[in-house]
């Protein structure tokens, strides 16, 4: 079960919020737009209407239709309410206050004829209580609005009237009325429904209050009288910024408003001079009946007590201010001030003046929402707009600095994450993106600086006290961070690791540092150690895809393809999307030779290409799997395809070039092999076959002894390049080279058989062609005969060899396969088919050998 902000319940570092309404409606905006921000907003719009809508309904039991448009309308344009429409996240406050409202109004109705109790409503009212709970925790707050209406509004009680009756009841001279018992009765079943609500709320959360920093909230870590002061003094902070929302702020935590430390503060005046307003308010609607009277309870009710959970005063919370919180809260403010311009205007004299100052009122809010709103078109503008606000906030310095990192503009980042470590010396996380960047900008010495500024303002470790309760989780990433740049120093693993560790030994349940242990010892080739990393952060999370993928590399490295393919799919059950568990699952497949995965083999490389369209890795290896099931033409479409999206794709250009000669197309492999030369000019596979078609079905001896001089020229001692120069040298007749050639050869590989049969072909064709010579008989004419038949022993042999000598490299470069190729029979009478035969098993080989080299270049 996650939160609103989509962390497990379960972790530290989460809110606590659970809100699932409005996670739902966030699904339905996806379900049907995906992430056009449009139609988030322009949902958000259409709740605040509804909300001005209903708020008009609530207005009208306690003012006159009049007043009631005129705080609805105020409540409309209000700009404290930007945050909360224009901003999606606060379409949990939109929400709430939906059902906040319809609550209210069903329990209005509740009150029958003759003061009986009418039941229906209140359960409906039971019901929305609880919808609006599930949209944001506020919402149960109504329950307390409805608790003040019925005693003072309903029943038309007086806090005297209560007194009196109280005294008279303890005397014993009075019994208690049948209404007011009926009274109770009401208040004993709303009390006790909300009772169950917050018992389902704390088993939800764990019992846990969520853990904030004292950066997200200084002063809920700061000592008395600190504390209170400070909190007190928030309150008309607030009340200020209904009053007079001139200068607006999305963040005011941190060094926003410095902390009260001593009563001789002057901005405790403004405090003292609150709660006397508001004590002199909630002495006039408590102790004096009337209209008037109840309007202003009812006003002051909607203003406290949905405030009370934000409020600091019960409970810390992750913020000093908030905007958004002021939404419901300011449905009270705007009946106060509706209530108030209604009694200046039915005074002859003010009338006038009361409407024009309402005109102006509503004007200039109106006008600074809409210009309030451009500062949300951008997370640029929103946080340099508060920059202009407030500069002492730390928070936001990072946030501007995050905007332009995520715009690649790293140098102007690394100016405000500077600025934001000078705002607030202790910030871990300034100190950390001060690093981050740093390394973006590939200035590791300064990055790894920074990092240790921020790791050596990171709390000691108190015995028997949770280390999260005392810093944000995510500051531990200061030691992956460090390590993870010092790891790219061979002669620094170690000292990595024992970073990891570090991380590991202050929060035992630090999963990321796991994970990151577990790469770095795969990179000290330590794969043991690496699966016990693994091992031990799956038993934190079992449900992270990542983890079980990374678990399957180990096997791999361990030489398990079968388990390492279980965690593959183990993986892919948890996230059938996960790109690399489909593509490296498939090429494990591929490797394992076993023909009846290629089909599932297959399905995975569509599915990553789907994934990534634009990566050619995945269409190449869709054109291996068709070249395995023989299926030609398929192959040589995704081959081409990956050399569209990568014209340079060496292992693309080989095999479609190997699969153009393996098809009898050998031509059309000529101007791909050309490709594949232009860009890898020593490549010698495909010098190889460039040299064979070239002297098989050009006839062109000079540009194959040019391809196979190369060859030689590049690694003297390549034993298939020498013996194909040596097959040149025959062919062009000068047997004596060929001869001193194959000498060479076989010295370079002298338990390869087949290259002393060849030497003794040449020799014997020497020594027929001296014979030839003292004989009687036309030596031309024999030599023509003999040369002949020993040129078509040479080719076959020739054949054999390429077959015989891929094989061997095959077997040489990968372990974890087997070729099988058949050698061809040596044999001067050998018939087309077998010869063609030979061909293909020939170039079945060099496919097959090119395919292992691309896999372990990790191509």
């Amino acid at each position: 079960m996650n939160d609103f902000w989509g962390t497990p319940m379960s972790e530290e570092r989460s809110h606590k919020s659970y809100r699932p309404l409005t996670v739902l409606t966030f699904r339905l905006n996806y379900l049907f737009s995906e992430l056009n921000a449009v139609s988030y907003h322009f949902l958000n719009l259409v709740f605040h209407v509804v909300v001005c809508i209903v708020f008009l309904k609530v207005c009208k039991l306690f003012l006159d239709n009049r007043s009631s448009v005129v705080a609805s309308l105020l409540f409309a344009v209000h700009p404290i309410h930007t945050e909360a429409v224009t901003g999606v996240v606060g379409r949990a406050e939109l929400l709430s206050s939906i059902f906040f409202l319809a609550a209210f109004l069903s329990y209005t109705k509740s009150k029958g004829p003759d003061n009986t109790i009418v039941w229906t409503p209140i359960a409906v009212t039971v019901f929305l209580v609880a919808v609006a709970t599930l949209c944001k925790e506020q919402g149960i707050t109504v329950v307390g609005i409805c608790c003040v209406y019925e005693v003072f509004i309903a029943q038309g009680y007086t806090l005297p009237v209560l007194l009196d009756t109280a005294v008279q009841i303890l005397r014993g001279k009075g019994s208690i009325p049948f209404s007011m018992l009926q009274t109770l009765l009401k208040l004993i079943v709303l009390m006790f429904s909300t009772l169950l609500l917050v018992v389902v709320r704390v088993q939800v959360i764990q019992s846990q209050l969520p853990v904030f920093t004292r950066f997200d909230n200084p002063a809920a870590v700061s000592p008395s009288p600190a504390r209170q002061l400070t909190f007190n003094y928030l309150l008309p902070v607030n009340a200020w910024l209904l009053l007079n929302p001139s200068e607006l702020c999305c963040d005011w935590t941190m060094g926003t408003i410095p902390l009260v430390e001593s009563l001789l503060d002057v901005r405790n005046i403004a405090t003292l001079t609150f709660f006397c307003f508001l004590g002199s308010l909630i002495v006039f609607s408590l102790r004096y009946p009337g209209d008037s009277s109840k309007t202003v309870l009812m006003a002051l009710c909607l203003i406290v007590l949905p405030f009370i959970p934000a409020s600091n005063l019960f409970f810390p919370v992750g913020f000093v201010v908030a905007e958004r919180v002021l939404y419901v809260p300011s449905m009270g403010f705007c009946i106060l001030v509706a209530h108030g311009w209604k009694k200046l205007s039915n005074k002859s004299v003010l009338r006038k003046i009361s409407w024009v100052c309402l005109a102006v009122v509503l004007f200039t809010h109106a006008l600074k929402t809409l210009h309030r709103n451009w500062d949300w078109e951008s997370e640029y503008t929103l946080f340099m707009s508060a920059l202009k606000v407030n500069k002492n906030n730390a928070k936001l310095w990072n946030n501007v600095g995050h905007a332009l990192e995520n715009e690649k503009n790293f140098e102007r980042a690394l100016q405000f994450f500077i600025q934001a470590t000078q705002v607030q010396p202790d910030d871990i996380g300034a100190h950390m993106n001060v690093g981050r960047t740093y390394k973006n900008l590939n200035k590791t010495k300064k990055a790894e600086e920074s990092y240790i500024i921020a790791k050596s303002l990171m709390p000691q470790i108190i015995p028997g006290k949770k280390y999260a309760a005392r810093v944000a989780p995510n500051h531990l990433n200061v030691y992956i961070n460090l390590a993870n740049l010092i790891r790219a120093n061979e002669s620094r693993l170690e000292e990595a690791d024992q970073l990891y560790r570090q991380a590991i030994s202050m929060r035992p349940d630090f999963k990321q540092a796991y994970i990151s242990r577990g790469e770095l010892l795969l990179k000290m080739n330590k794969p043991l150690q690496a699966k016990e990393a693994y091992l031990r952060a799956l038993e934190l999370d079992r449900t992270n895809a990542d983890l079980w993928y990374n678990l399957a590399i180990v096997y791999i490295e361990l030489k398990d393809p079968t388990e390492a393919l279980k965690n593959f799919n183990r993986a892919l059950e948890l996230n059938p999307a996960h790109k690399l568990a489909l593509f490296n699952s498939a090429l494990l497949m591929q490797e394992s030779g076993d023909a009846r995965l290629r089909p599932e083999a297959k399905q995975r490389l569509l599915n990553y290409v789907k994934e990534e369209p634009q990566d050619a890795n995945g269409y190449f290896n869709l054109g291996m799997l068709a070249m395995d099931d023989k299926k030609d033409t398929e192959a040589e479409a995704w081959m081409k395809k990956a050399i569209r999206l990568q014209p340079n794709f060496r292992s693309a250009l080989f095999n479609l070039a190997l699969l153009y000669s393996q098809t009898a197309k050998e031509l059309m492999a000529l101007p791909i092999l050309e490709d594949l030369l232009r860009y890898y000019p020593d490549h010698t596979k495909g010098l190889i076959l460039k040299g064979d078609i070239l002297m098989n079905q050009k006839k062109d001896i000079s540009g194959a002894k040019m391809c196979f001089e190369k060859i030689l020229k590049l690694d003297p001692n390549n034993v298939q390049g020498k013996h194909n120069l040596c097959v040149v040298y025959f062919e062009e007749k000068d047997l004596k080279k060929a001869e001193e050639c194959l000498v060479e050869t076989l010295s370079l590989a002298p338990h390869e058989e087949y290259i002393q049969r060849h030497l003794n072909i040449v020799r014997s064709k020497i020594a027929s062609l001296s014979a030839a010579e003292q004989s009687s008989l036309p030596a031309d004419g024999i030599a023509a005969v003999e040369e002949k038949k020993s040129f078509e022993n040479l080719k076959e042999v020739k054949n054999e060899k390429k077959t015989a000598q891929t094989t061997v490299k095959g077997q040489l470069k990968n372990k974890k396969r087997t070729e099988k190729t058949n050698m061809g029979k040596e044999t001067s009478k050998k018939s087309t088919k077998e010869i063609k035969d030979i061909e293909k098993k020939r170039v079945a080989a060099l496919k097959r050998l090119e395919e292992i080299e691309r896999i372990l270049n990790g191509e």
